[in-house]
């Protein structure tokens, strides 16, 4: 039986390598950078908030590391499924306006096939539902598409998304010189 727990302060550096482990898988090359210690210093912080906390997930525990990662007797994970809960404004088919949203689900490649996302992930549905969450939204990949599917995830809505980081601090469109 797999027991997925969840996640503490102390599991997010090994959060951030399994995060680093995803993103590897998505693009097809690994990205280390400044975003690892910033994502580790976010990720237990807010686990460590109490009441509702800003960052949740469950994790499974995997063998203790002997690759040189760190010391022989750190224990590191198996498997994650995070997520957050974001308070909008109620609905008629959401009338306590709390939205799950998983953002980042891996496995370790040492571990995989052996139902650990599926059981990270209902930890987390499982919590969310518990929460008062009406709706949970995630972005799939095509090797994950039948996973969340399997567990009645379905298109929602077209999702459109906008990088507004290179857009001028302050300025609205309308506001900006020339217009």
């Amino acid at each position: 039986m797999i027991v997925a727990r969840m996640a503490r302060p102390e599991d997010a550096a090994e959060i951030v390598r399994l995060r680093r482990v995803m993103f590897a898988a998505m693009s097809g090359h690994d990205s280390p950078g400044p975003w690892e210690a910033a994502a580790e210093e976010i990720a237990r912080r807010q686990l460590a908030e109490t009441g509702r906390p800003g960052l949740v997930g469950f994790v499974v525990d995997g063998e203790p590391a002997v690759d040189g990662a760190g010391p022989e007797d750190a224990p590191r994970l198996a498997a994650c499924a995070v997520g957050r809960i974001e308070e909008r404004l109620p609905a008629p088919g959401h009338p306590t306006g709390l939205f799950g949203f998983v953002f980042n689900v891996c496995t370790d490649v040492r571990y995989r096939g052996r139902g650990l996302a599926r059981a990270t992930t209902e930890a987390l549905l499982d919590w969310f539902a518990g929460q008062g969450v009406t709706r949970v939204d995630l972005h799939a990949t095509d090797d994950s598409e039948r996973l969340y599917r399997d567990l009645g995830f379905a298109e929602h809505s077209l999702a459109l998304s906008l990088d507004v980081s290179r857009r001028p601090n302050g300025v609205s469109r309308r506001d900006r010189p020339g217009r």
